[in-house]
């Protein structure tokens, strides 16, 4: 069984023309999205992926309609193959259930992984760069050892509130107990040191 199916990226876009090209290829059921291939809240793909079967294929008018990035495209295209399910893209005429169809979708998988590498060999080589400049990569921290030392001094207090505490450094929670243990954990890991 053929099963198609339709994006476009906006509400004010029409998808009759994908419609009537899915149904003329042999779509019996056709799901559709008015969505960006961004977003991830596709739900007629979703619906469509489910309803996919064994030997089914699933029909598209255009790659592009299908994955957010080649990345992405290759992800789906190898979970339909994964569940043998056959792709079809009517406007590059690709047919992953023939040997020429498989053939190109290997490319496109092998330029992703490529494209990957060198994406990450760049990341390092820049990173590397930065170290040798006496640059570190992260975060900074998000409190300088003044602000430590005072958030200690507040949280000994015992009048003070986590909370107050926290709006006074304009901070949260979490980022305080990164840099300071609130009492009872520290009481604790004491007691457990002496046992």
């Amino acid at each position: 069984m053929k099963i198609g199916y339709a994006r476009v990226s906006t509400v004010d876009q029409n998808l009759d023309l994908q419609i009537d090209a899915l149904k003329k290829a042999g779509c019996e059921k056709v799901f559709s999205d008015k969505a960006s291939g961004v977003g991830s809240d596709r739900d007629g793909l979703n619906e469509a992926l489910e309803f996919c079967r064994e030997a089914d294929s699933l029909v598209v008018w255009k790659l592009d309609r299908l994955g957010r990035s080649l990345k992405d495209l290759i992800t789906t295209i190898n979970s339909l193959h994964t569940r043998k399910i056959g792709f079809v893209s009517l406007q590059e005429n690709i047919d992953t259930t023939t040997s020429g169809g498989k053939l190109i979708f290997y490319i496109f998988g092998a330029l992703a992984e490529f494209e990957r590498d060198i994406i990450k060999d760049r990341t390092n080589a820049g990173l590397q760069a930065a170290r040798s400049r006496g640059r570190q990569g992260g975060r900074p921290p998000k409190l300088k050892l003044k602000q430590i030392a005072m958030a200690k001094k507040l949280m000994k207090d015992e009048t003070n509130s986590i909370k107050d505490i926290c709006q006074t450094l304009g901070i949260s929670k979490t980022t305080l107990y990164r840099y300071c243990e609130p009492k009872s954990n520290v009481s604790e890991k004491k007691s457990k040191l002496e046992n």
